[in-house]
């Protein structure tokens, strides 16, 4: 439909949660999933997840004490695989970007995938959601991993409850 503004948010699709320190085969297989998505989408852009040196100080390293996504790392880093080069990325130190909610609002259709789908993927979805309360928002399970399948199906029910479609 002409004049529809469409967004694939890509969530921390990074080395850590890959293939690094808190990497999954699930997360392994949603790429070339993710890879399908950003090549046909009109415009992307990523959330990274980042953090600092500190990170066991801080309350999500007391509550995760896996040290990941270090800025300046090698696990910092998006994968190339499913990067767009100068595409928009959104440095986040919590769960969910406030500022790319308010970026997303603009849009009239907005897509997500990546990594954790029950933390990093819900978190955004649901802010997004409070910012753009009447935009179209989908989360294409299959390009998605979580902690757990189960956690993921959890997120996926939940986002679904909040007029999120799962895809």
């Amino acid at each position: 439909m002409p004049g529809i503004k469409r967004l694939l948010v890509v969530v921390d699709m990074q080395h850590d949660f890959v293939d690094g320190a808190l990497g999954s085969q699930e997360a392994r297989a949603a790429v070339p999933r993710v890879q399908a998505l950003v090549a046909a989408a009109e415009e992307v852009v990523y959330t990274r997840d980042t953090h600092q040196s500190d990170y066991l100080d801080t309350h999500e390293g007391k509550h995760l004490p896996v040290p990941h996504c270090i800025e300046g790392t090698h696990g910092w880093e998006i994968l190339p695989a499913v990067y767009r080069a100068g595409a928009r990325v959104f440095d986040k130190g919590t769960f969910g970007s406030l500022p790319l909610a308010a970026y997303a609002a603009a849009f009239d259709e907005i897509v997500l995938c990546g990594v954790c789908t029950d933390i990093c993927v819900v978190s955004n979805a649901l802010l997004i959601r409070a910012a753009a309360p009447e935009a179209e928002i989908r989360v294409v399970a299959a390009a998605c991993a979580g902690t757990s399948r189960a956690a993921h199906e959890a997120a996926l029910a939940t986002m679904q409850s909040c007029q999120i479609e799962i895809v």
